[in-house]
């Protein structure tokens, strides 16, 4: 069984953070990530722009150039392999993390498998849960969300030149969508539950976007909801009647939601709505002592509460914290 002094548990760019953080304390750190490094900001469309600077993204010291004042998802992803790298992190990848046990003496017991079904075992005196949220998309709960059709993610226009496509949502990931469908000449027809788009849109964006509905390059349905999905149509329900509308493809970006299942069967409690787990926002510890958050999954029901540029704060915090502690446990040997 391999011993560690820190077990990290996601290698985003809070988990990275951390990881360098423990590190730069003497601390013994793994990270143990299901994918690969940054996988949710892989998962980002393929020509997505951040709302960040390159600057408000950085870690671990290590200066993020981009010729750009506001950084691509392809630039942020070469960014992060470049610290790990420069930190010499030891990252398990493809390697999912299946429990978190607490043990009578306060240190922790985590379980993996890898993708070829090897199980593991590793000992830890601390936890950092640093999780992304890519795979548990918000589903709409309707009638035909289950089709081929229909996906929660967005990576490029190409499969969609042509089509009729349904974006549901009036966030960043819509808007963007939608302006790269326009560009291979997609029908698109946008679908929001509110009376107006996201006051957060992207403000070098918001004119274009906007511009393109007064053209009619995209056709706007706000206070609306899809209620059906069909092989060639959507139901499309309004504030005054529902419309059939001509269908191939459907954009669901409704947003994700944190997994906190690995926190909860390790002890850690949750709010009273179950919106977000308890801890000490000046250390980042559960009630669960040695068990830690870092990044989204210390959000609650809006996974956007937190960013990268916030998020990566949480591993100075937890690191001086852990290695607090670890000093006055030896102390009192």
């Amino acid at each position: 069984m391999e011993k560690e002094d820190v077990l990290i548990i996601g290698a985003g760019p809070c988990g990275l953070s951390a990881a360098i953080e423990c590190g730069r304390r003497g601390l013994s750190v793994r990270i143990i990530e299901k994918h690969n490094v940054v996988h949710s900001i892989y998962l980002y469309p393929t020509n997505m722009q951040f709302f960040s600077t390159a600057e408000l993204l950085e870690i671990g010291g290590v200066p993020f150039t981009s010729p750009n004042e506001k950084p691509f998802r392809h630039e942020a992803l070469a960014y992060y392999r470049k610290v790990s790298k420069h930190h010499d992190l030891r990252i398990s990848s493809y390697e999912e993390a299946l429990s978190v046990r607490p043990q009578p003496d306060g240190s922790f017991r985590v379980s993996t498998r890898d993708r070829a079904g090897n199980e593991r075992e590793y000992e830890a005196g601390s936890v950092v849960i640093s999780t992304g949220y890519f795979d548990h998309p918000n589903e709409l709960g309707i009638p035909g969300e289950d089709k081929e059709k229909v996906t929660h993610y967005f990576r490029e226009a190409h499969p969609y030149a042509g089509m009729n496509v349904a974006i549901v949502g009036g966030s960043n990931s819509a808007v963007d969508a939608a302006l790269e469908l326009i560009r291979v000449g997609a029908k698109i027809d946008m679908i929001y539950r509110r009376t107006e788009i996201s006051q957060h849109i992207k403000p070098w964006v918001r004119p274009l976007f906007e511009s393109m509905v007064e053209k009619g390059k995209i056709t706007l349905h706000l206070g609306s909801q899809l209620t059906e999905i069909g092989e060639d149509y959507v139901i499309v329900r309004g504030p005054e009647q529902k419309n059939r509308i001509r269908n191939d493809f459907v954009l669901a970006m409704t947003g994700f939601r944190p997994d906190r299942k690995l926190l909860t069967e390790a002890g850690a409690q949750m709010s009273d709505d179950l919106d977000k787990p308890v801890f000490n926002p000046d250390t980042m510890e559960t009630g669960v002592p040695g068990l830690y958050v870092a990044g989204v999954i210390a959000s609650g029901r809006n996974a956007n509460e937190v960013f990268i540029e916030s998020g990566r704060k949480h591993g100075g915090v937890i690191a001086e914290h852990i290695a607090q502690r670890a000093s006055k446990s030896q102390n009192r040997l």
